[in-house]
């Protein structure tokens, strides 16, 4: 009797055209690589997604790769790129030219990051002499050198190098102020979090998108080392899940799949309607739960 109410839920939301996703992918490190992403794009392009985005490196170490993979998607599929980009180890006229390089290539979207230090993440930030000072700073930039569309990080569990969330919502407003559109949160996995620091980002008069950020649980260990270097919390609950599945691959995956779409249909049912998934390059789980949002391929969808 308990699996009624949640099937019926479901069946409800595949009734509902409003939910919208959009999808991030890295860029390829070797061809292997290269096969798995593209696979990916062709798995999940079908679903419409209201944007795709290409990550960028610390101090622009992926910088060549990321502009080769967005230009790919531009020229064949049809979906719209957002493009990474940081403010790390350049200058203000270095960062300007890959702004212009993205609008050249037909870009209009970017997702402007500070980025983490060279040293990489855990190190003090030092700006970049000449360079963009912050991430608010770097919203103004690309807003002066074309009209993007520009979104930002929000961090439920603040930033690692803030000393509160009211800090982390105080760089937030001032990105907004500079013209960013969206918000995308880090990924979490108590979504009491989320609604937590929605209620706060409100209270401070920030009325943009904040859009969840949602992690499918690919590989645990791999995500609990990147939730510590990311600042964002790994509940016991979820520890308790994977226990002994280190050699299980198979169950894993339903566990991960599980997981995650408990999350997302909670969110779902507590009126979220955008979701933004960190695909991490694989489209399997990522695929499954936008199923469960109701989502389905579109026949005239052109893929990689």
């Amino acid at each position: 009797m308990s699996d009624f109410p949640r099937a019926s839920r479901v069946a409800e939301q595949e009734r509902k055209p409003s939910i919208r996703v959009s999808f991030e992918f890295f860029p390829p490190k070797t061809e292997e690589m290269d096969r798995t992403l593209w696979d990916s794009i062709t798995r999940l392009a079908p679903l419409s997604p209201s944007f795709v985005s290409v990550t960028y490196g610390a101090g622009g170490s992926t910088r060549e790769r990321t502009h080769a993979t967005v230009k790919r998607v531009l020229g064949e599929t049809d979906l719209l790129p957002a493009a990474h980009l940081t403010c790390v180890a350049a200058t203000c006229g270095e960062v300007d030219g890959v702004i212009r390089g993205y609008w050249d290539a037909g870009v209009r979207h970017i997702v402007a990051l500070r980025g983490d230090p060279l040293d990489g993440a855990g190190e003090r930030y030092t700006p970049h002499p000449g360079g963009y000072e912050n991430s608010a700073g770097l919203v103004a930039g690309i807003k002066r050198v074309g009209d993007f569309e520009v979104s930002v990080s929000a961090y439920p569990e603040k930033h690692p190098d803030s000393p509160t969330v009211d800090a982390d919502i105080d760089m937030l407003k001032a990105k907004v102020d500079a013209g960013a559109g969206r918000a995308i949160t880090q990924f979490f996995f108590d979504n009491e979090l989320y609604f937590r620091y929605l209620d706060r980002v409100r209270a401070r008069g920030i009325d943009v998108p904040v859009v969840p950020g949602i992690l499918p649980v690919q590989n645990f260990k791999q995500t609990k080392a990147f939730a510590t270097r990311c600042g964002a919390s790994v509940p016991d609950w979820l520890a308790q899940r994977f226990e002994g599945l280190d050699d299980d691959p198979a169950t894993r995956k339903l566990i991960a799949a599980a997981v995650a779409a408990e999350q997302v249909l909670d969110l779902v049912d507590r009126g979220v309607t955008d979701f933004h998934f960190y695909t991490m390059n694989r489209a399997d789980l990522v695929y499954a739960i936008c199923h469960l949002l109701g989502l389905r391929p579109r026949a005239d969808r052109k893929a990689a």
